[in-house]
């Protein structure tokens, strides 16, 4: 899971695990001999989890009263991920609706981490079930490997958190640190530090360390006195020219690499070339000045931090080696692999060998009381190096020069390196200089300082790219329900683009940015709707959001504007875990629970499983209803709340107890005349919606009157196809309750006899497909039994003995006749046609079907035109 989903609105990052424990299933913890011994030996740290007993060792006294293995591997999945680094305590198993399989649920930090943690704790779990043992420290040491590949860099991290607490979403864009802040046409971007706003001439200035020097030498900046060369011989020429001690580093260098400092004699100085030389083509080679290294920050031209680095180093007692005093060192707490704390441990690499070689010394050497050696030429966090907070004690001149700098070079996000014995006196009294301008610097420095004020650098750059009152998102509508979403969806982007938005919105169709389909199929999961919150011409989301995507990984966004759902009826019951209506019902309450409070839940009050998710909804509550006498209805317009109801043939917005009339439904061409009564159902949230973000009644009333039912706004939704002899029907109508709804349309339509084409479904239930079968019977006068293109693990001959079996319980003398192919069922259905009957096609691959029924009907269209013709009839 990356978004509010099923298991929890508030914990987006779970992993969900179906556990099936086979014969542990007869087997409760306290019938295994020694488990909680080996347990409690593996994992002493495992005493904390209180689990329901809500007390220390709580979980240990589940597992000693007897507990399922699921239950347990959910504890070992959250224990070994706080042992990596990772402190994860959210954990949920519950039955998965079959005898020994279970849902496994716990949170996760990084999600690689989360799915080998899900696996080590199974094989854990049957190691201590075995009695044998498991190298637990791999594990571990593993999962750190993972965060460190997968996370985002403490920089970025500390970007996103803070717009994240400001509520401004964030989407990863790739695997690196690319990341989008806020959606849509309000979007902007950063990648490491360096944000949309940066320039990129700035940049490609502050990587190229020969013009920034220049620059800040023809702005009278104190700089070091150096070349840039590319040879042995340059290096001569540059030693003889400025002499001793030198810096030498690669010209496209960072974190450190390839710099070697306090150069005194011609061989270190061809060393350093030679490692500088591996970094980078060119090479710096410059005076080194003398004092401490330190690093200001400034942000949006303003300093906002500074700090004075450290080199990595270890300080003598006379009695340990150096290796061992390292060794004390990483022992720190606030040291990890990585940037997983605050602190990154030394490791022993080849600067340090160089400089311990340098000082004729060893890991093995002793240092006296007190003597501190430096391991590492440079300061860098990332090679173990500390950070001393400095910001409030750096003299004035300096911040004003270092402020001055970032507007010479055109960064709004720059670090300044400058090398000073003092760092709160003028830099040109110390003799001190700038040694580099860096775009993309490390906030880790500052947000975590070994010692000092930490300083919230992020929210320095959400203020330059969000000021106050700037906007970041975009609205989002977002519809769920069995039955009536597409529809809705459309509705919905329909009316928004008529007043004016660029809507992008997915349904179960594709993928629509601006009325163009941008990708096509079944696209109402996460990954399609993110597709439109990324699209930068896009200022209104209308997302179609169904079961498969909520379960298989939550929503795309964290909150919405308005949340509908339309129903809840019986569809896709045996599925991912999701057994019961009431379930079902759960499922798609993710949606309104994840509203704006400032925002609208829209219920359907005629479905009580709808209505009930009110309950758990923090924002506005809005409801319609086909009924104005619904008790709902009337209940929420006694304290003054907003509804839309279908009253006297009005299709009709009530606030409180006062009636705004938009439109009788007869005039909205949706509705088929106000016979597509389900089509008023959709109408209702659709309008209601509409009336929630702005949108004028006179608006929506022109919208719902040029919202036309056709191939093309609406594909595979009540596509009406009228031939000369008889009429077409195709919809998708997939399940019982969108074949009763369809039903009830077609009593109010001429056309005998009716001829049905239907089809069961793989991934439900065997009575559900029956039901299929028992409502075509009373439907149809003649029906006609297909199959999905898609099994989804039945056989053919499985699903339509179902839909026969449904239909001969009904009426057993019913015309039936079986084509398993869709295309030759159509085919068979049109060219079998009786004069002034009505073929209902209820299609699975909608697209194909309209193009076929399309055309037959070009065909008819072309012989008509050939023999108005032939005849010399006029072609009205």
């Amino acid at each position: 899971m990356r978004g509010p989903n099923y298991w929890s609105v508030r914990r987006h990052k779970l992993i969900v695990m179906v556990l099936d424990l086979e014969e542990l299933e007869q087997k409760p913890t306290n019938t295994i001999d020694g488990f909680l011994d080996r347990l409690r030996n593996m994992f002493p740290t495992m005493f904390t989890h209180r689990c329901s007993e809500g007390v220390e060792g709580g979980f240990f006294m589940r597992v000693e009263e007897g507990t399922w293995m699921g239950h347990v591997v959910e504890h070992i999945a959250l224990e070994i991920q706080t042992l990596a680094g990772m402190d994860v305590g959210f954990g949920r198993t519950r039955g998965y609706g079959e005898e020994g399989v279970y849902n496994v649920v716990f949170a996760y930090m990084e999600e690689k981490v989360g799915r080998f943690a899900a696996h080590s704790a199974v094989a854990i779990a049957q190691a201590l079930v075995d009695g044998k043992s498991y190298d637990l420290d791999y594990d571990i040491q593993k999962m750190r490997e993972i965060r460190e590949a997968e996370r985002l860099g403490p920089s970025t991290g500390s970007i996103v958190e803070e717009a994240a607490s400001r509520g401004i979403p964030w989407i990863r864009l790739n695997q690196y640190s690319l990341c989008q802040l806020g959606y849509g046409a309000n979007q902007k971007r950063i990648q490491a530090t360096v944000a949309s706003t940066t320039s990129n001439i700035a940049v490609e200035l502050a990587c190229d360390k020969e013009d920034t020097k220049y620059l800040l030498e023809q702005a009278e900046i104190p700089v070091p006195k150096g070349d840039i060369i590319r040879t042995e011989a340059g290096l001569k020429d540059t030693v003889d020219w400025i002499g001793y001690p030198l810096v030498i580093k690669p010209i496209d260098g960072n974190h450190g690499r390839g710099i070697t400092a306090d150069i005194n004699n011609w061989e270190d100085a061809l060393e350093g070339f030679n490692r500088a030389k591996e970094v980078s083509n060119r090479v710096i080679v410059e005076r080194y000045i003398p004092g401490e290294d330190y690093r200001l920050l400034v942000i949006d031209y303003k300093l906002v931090a500074a700090a004075k680095r450290t080199p990595a180093g270890v300080t003598g007692n006379g009695i340990s080696t150096i290796n061992e005093l390292i060794d004390e060192v990483n022992s720190d707490p606030r040291r990890g692999y990585g940037h997983e704390k605050v602190l990154t441990q030394i490791t022993v690499d080849k600067m340090t060998q160089t400089i311990l070689k340098d000082a004729g010394l060893t890991l093995d050497s002793v240092l006296d009381q007190g003597e501190w050696l430096a391991l590492k030429d440079t300061a860098n966090l990332s090679t173990g190096g500390t950070s001393t907070d400095v910001t409030d004690i750096v003299h004035s001149y300096n911040v004003f020069m270092a402020e001055r700098i970032s507007r010479i070079i055109g960064l709004d996000i720059c670090g300044i390196d400058i090398m000073t014995t003092d760092i709160s006196t003028p830099l040109p009294e110390t003799g001190g200089a700038v040694l580099e301008v860096n775009a993309g610097p490390g906030f880790r420095m500052h947000l975590a300082p070994s010692t000092g004020l930490p300083r919230n650098v992020a929210g320095s750059v959400i203020d330059m790219m969000y000021p106050p009152g700037t906007v970041s998102q975009i609205p989002i509508i977002a519809i769920t329900g069995t039955n009536g979403k597409t529809t809705t969806t459309r509705l919905i982007a329909h009316i928004m683009r008529m007043k004016g938005f660029k809507v992008g919105y997915t349904t179960s169709d594709g993928v629509y940015i601006q009325n163009r389909l941008l990708m096509k199929g079944d696209c109402t999961g996460p990954a399609s709707a993110e597709f439109v919150l990324k699209d930068p011409t896009v200022n209104m989301a209308v997302l179609e959001c169904a079961r498969g995507g909520l379960l298989r990984a939550g929503l795309a966004f964290p909150k919405c504007d308005v949340g509908i759902v339309t129903n809840v009826a019986p569809d896709h019951l045996g599925l991912k875990g999701i057994h019961t209506i009431e379930q079902l019902a759960k499922v798609k309450g993710v949606i309104p629970e994840t509203v704006k409070q400032e925002g609208y839940a829209i219920l359907n009050a005629d479905d009580e499983l709808v209505y009930a998710m009110r309950k758990n909804v923090e924002a506005n509550v809005a409801l319609f209803s086909m009924d104005e006498n619904n008790p709902h209805i009337k209940a929420i317009a006694k304290v003054g709340g907003l509804s839309a109801i279908y009253e006297n043939g009005f299709i009709t917005i009530c606030r409180g107890e006062w009636k705004m009339r938009i439109i009788k439904a007869v005039n909205v061409p949706l509705t088929f005349g106000g016979r597509a009564t389900f089509m008023i159902q959709n109408v209702l949230p659709a309008a209601l919606s509409a009336y929630t973000q702005g949108v004028p009644l006179e608006d929506i009333r022109v919208a719902l009157e040029s919202f036309i039912p056709s191939p093309a706004q609406t594909p595979g939704r009540l596509n009406m196809f009228e031939f000369k002899n008889f009429d077409v029907l195709l919809d998708y109508a997939h399940n019982a309750a969108g074949l009763r709804a369809l039903n009830n349309m077609l009593q109010n339509m001429p056309g005998k006899p009716k001829v049905g084409i239907v089809a069961g479904i793989g991934d439900r239930r065997q009575e559900d497909n029956m039901e299929i079968g028992r409502i075509a019977a009373q439907m149809f006068d003649e029906v006609i039994v297909r199959q999905d293109k898609h099994l989804r693990g039945k056989t053919e001959g499985e699903l339509i003995d179902m839909i026969l079996a449904g239909i001969k319980e009904v009426d057993p003398n019913k015309k039936v006749t079986v084509i398993p192919s869709e295309k030759e069922a159509i085919d068979f259905a049109i060219k079998n046609a009786k004069k002034g009957s009505m073929v209902v096609i209820c299609s699975d691959v909608v697209p194909d079907a309209l193009a076929q029924v399309s055309q037959y009907k070009e065909e008819e269209a072309r012989s008509l035109y050939e023999f108005n013709k032939d005849e010399d009839i006029p072609n009205l």
